[in-house]
């Protein structure tokens, strides 16, 4: 079950630093327009995709995995506070394993994004979970 629209809100005030895994350089895609959206409203975005890594997305180095990018953060001072996956199902349970390695504090799966064994396991860490819906979407419309 996902968190309170109260909880979410809460979250998304306390994040600063998001690493999106999937995004894609493609504008089209979603992944890039939520990031850009995010991005847009004073988030830090951190691209992870190993097809772009080495390359630049919305001005931000891209990381060729959650680890490496986690490692590179920490290099520099800073954390990563969310992991915004754009996924599919079934690859999660390895996010959420590189997610709690580097400490992250949530892990949120975008629409039709589902994996209950990765969200038990991030729970069980202590990260926030949230599954199922966009975090663009919930910005603009708990937050603005």
């Amino acid at each position: 079950m996902n968190p309170s629209a109260a909880s979410i809100a809460s979250l998304l005030r306390e994040v600063r630093t998001i690493a999106v895994v999937g995004l894609s350089p493609d504008p089209q895609r979603a992944s890039h327009e939520v990031a850009s959206y995010l991005q847009a409203h004073g988030y830090r975005i951190i691209p992870v995709n190993p097809v772009c890594a080495g390359s630049t997305v919305l001005g931000e180095h891209c990381y060729p995995s959650l680890t490496m990018a986690g490692k590179a953060m920490r290099e520099q001072g800073l954390k990563i506070d969310l992991v915004d996956c754009f996924r599919k199902s079934d690859a999660i349970e390895a996010i959420a394993d590189e997610a709690i390695a580097i400490a992250a504090g949530a892990l949120w799966m975008q629409f039709g994004v589902i994996n209950h064994v990765a969200t038990k396991k991030a729970q069980a860490a202590g990260l926030h979970v949230v599954m199922d819906r966009c975090i663009k979407i919930d910005h603009a419309n708990i937050i603005t």
